[in-house]
């Protein structure tokens, strides 16, 4: 039996500064909502350099020092493993500049509530901001399970 399955990279990264966090209002693809910059790791890329890569294409801020914090993973239709690497980093440079992405702005961070979260943001959120390092989406059932660890 083969162990081998088709998996995509990506990466996600929490960009802070104090009391605020840096967001974007995704608005082109099926996972529409608010959530940190990030995208897909190319091929022969590095998992820190993507990151870096990403969130200078996706909001025109250098970032320096990404702290990889955790995980997050699910399936997709086609049962590929979909693999998010989560960082943060309170280390950057430069002025925001919006992509197509969607709009990059600076809240505070008891204002994420306020606001419409992309799907499993919230479940995500924890794992930047606690001791939890992975965050699994599966389905059990019909039901959508999110557990946490």
């Amino acid at each position: 039996m083969s162990r081998a399955e088709s998996v995509i990279l990506t990466n996600m990264c929490m960009v802070y500064d104090e009391d605020r966090i840096l967001v974007q209002n995704k608005v082109n693809d099926d996972w529409t909502g608010l959530c940190f910059p990030g995208g897909h790791v190319e091929h022969r890329e590095s998992f820190v350099k993507s990151v870096i890569r990403e969130v200078k294409e996706e909001t025109g801020l250098t970032i320096y020092e990404p702290r990889l914090c955790g995980v997050k993973q699910f399936y997709t239709e086609k049962d590929e493993r979909y693999v998010v690497f989560l960082y943060k980093t309170n280390h950057f440079e430069g002025e925001l500049i919006s992509s197509d992405e969607g709009e990059v702005f600076w809240i505070k961070r008891e204002e994420l509530d306020h606001h419409s979260l992309a799907l499993s943001f919230k479940e995500m959120y924890q794992v930047f901001t606690s001791d939890l390092t992975e965050q699994f989406t599966y389905l059990d059932n019909g039901e959508i399970i999110r557990d946490l660890y």
